[in-house]
């Protein structure tokens, strides 16, 4: 439809003059066109109907408690079908299980230290062998180990880096080999990196790396429209974080969030879910804070 040329020579418009229907038209189409464009693009998300994770398939490291259990629950009711790995916490994975089947979902529990660049193999085989594809990773496993430096002994810093930065790099460069395109990996970082108490040093640097990984490794996979980013919990009411520390110490904590509360893991859970979703894509390569405020 050809658009009218305005009149360079009409009056300007006087307060109260009744607007011109020509150009009311023309201004209500320019408001509106970008939305209706993109109204108008087919995404297959927007089925009416259809979960998000339907017909695909998720990893999740570290899955047996914690975070790591509350975004395997969370992705299983998305429609995803869940392979939760664990290392030592047999049966919570295998309740884990039961809880999403009891509940329609598909999940299978997988032993795995992800400290063993051959353990990771046998992970995703078998979670290859169950579903046939991998379209959401998640390198939530890790451990805390906390010490000055001057008191942290050397088999403590080894096996933090073993687990939190090696491990991580195990899972993502298995998942940057594997993920369909199109698909999501999410690393787990943590709000240490930029608070920086005493104590988490080696634990602070073994989250900052992830940080790096996870931007590098979205550039290095240009073209696949895979997307690959981290989340940064604050303070969480996990056993990671509560262990060890006094309910005083804990309520104290809860105070410095805007929220006066600690994260719950299924607040995690809820932003991996965002990023693995269809509405993810864009963010790509980013460090995602999840801490209520902390920080």
């Amino acid at each position: 439809m050809p658009v009218p040329e305005s009149d360079p020579h009409a009056p300007a418009p006087r307060p109260g003059d009744a607007p011109d229907p020509t150009r009311r038209g023309l201004l209500t189409a320019a408001a509106v066109a970008p939305s209706a464009l993109l109204a108008g693009v087919a995404r297959a998300d927007d089925v009416a109907g259809v979960a998000p994770g339907a017909g695909k398939a998720a990893l999740i490291t570290g899955a047996s408690r914690g975070i790591g259990a509350a975004i395997a629950r969370r992705l299983a009711r998305d429609g995803y079908r869940v392979t939760v790995n664990y290392l030592r916490s047999r049966e919570l994975a295998a309740g884990l299980v039961r809880e999403i089947e009891t509940a329609g979902g598909q999940a299978i529990a997988v032993q795995a230290d992800v400290a063993d660049a051959a353990a990771v193999g046998r992970l995703f085989d078998a979670h290859q062998r169950a579903f046939g594809r991998f379209d959401v990773v998640v390198a939530n496993a890790g451990i805390q180990r906390l010490g000055t430096f001057a008191g942290m002994d050397d088999a403590d810093y080894a096996r933090l880096i073993a687990v939190n930065m090696t491990g991580c790099f195990h899972i993502l460069r298995e998942a940057a080999r594997r993920i369909v395109d199109g698909g999501r990996i999410v690393a787990l970082s943590s709000g240490t990196t930029r608070l920086r108490p005493p104590t988490y040093g080696p634990y602070a640097a073994s989250k900052a790396a992830i940080e790096v990984f996870v931007n590098i490794l979205a550039k290095e996979l240009a073209g696949r429209q895979v997307s690959v980013n981290a989340v940064s919990p604050g303070t969480t009411r996990t056993p990671l974080f509560t262990d060890g520390k006094t309910p005083d110490q804990i309520a104290a904590f809860a105070r410095q969030t805007p929220h006066g509360r600690l994260g719950a893991p299924a607040d995690i859970a809820d932003v991996v879910a965002l990023l693995a979703g269809p509405r993810g894509g864009w963010i790509n390569g980013q460090v995602i804070g999840a801490n209520g405020g902390l920080v």
